[in-house]
């Protein structure tokens, strides 16, 4: 059985910055893979704001997440749409676009999705 294992968000151990300054994220490395804290700031859009860094026409990550602040828009490919709030669970496969909204910075925690997300080559 392995031992207990202390990680933290607060102490990350990479940071990825979004295109324009709008966000980020920080990740801590298990061995099942990244668990991540997404910062969206206000006008964050995953099209405008990471697809550069991806180089896909759509997010190709899976997210399976909890959402801890701000509102946040998901549009697949196939145009099935869902708005996600501090609270809520959030299950996504890939293909889809996303965008803040509001004034407020949109906080997840993701557990699956971001262990290439933003990931410069």
């Amino acid at each position: 059985m392995a031992g207990m294992m202390r990680m933290s968000l607060d102490s990350p151990e990479e940071v990825r910055p979004f295109e324009g300054g709008k966000g980020q994220v920080a990740l801590v490395n298990l061995k099942a893979g990244g668990v991540g804290r997404g910062v969206f700031e206000p006008g964050w859009r995953w099209s405008q704001h990471v697809k550069p860094i991806a180089g896909t026409d759509s997010c190709q990550a899976s997210h399976a997440g909890y959402v801890i602040s701000g509102r946040m828009r998901i549009e697949m490919d196939d145009g099935q749409a869902e708005e996600f709030g501090a609270g809520d669970v959030m299950i996504c496969p890939p293909g889809h676009d996303a965008w803040v909204l509001g004034d407020v910075a949109c906080v997840v925690v993701d557990w699956q999705g971001f262990t290439d997300y933003a990931k410069r080559q």
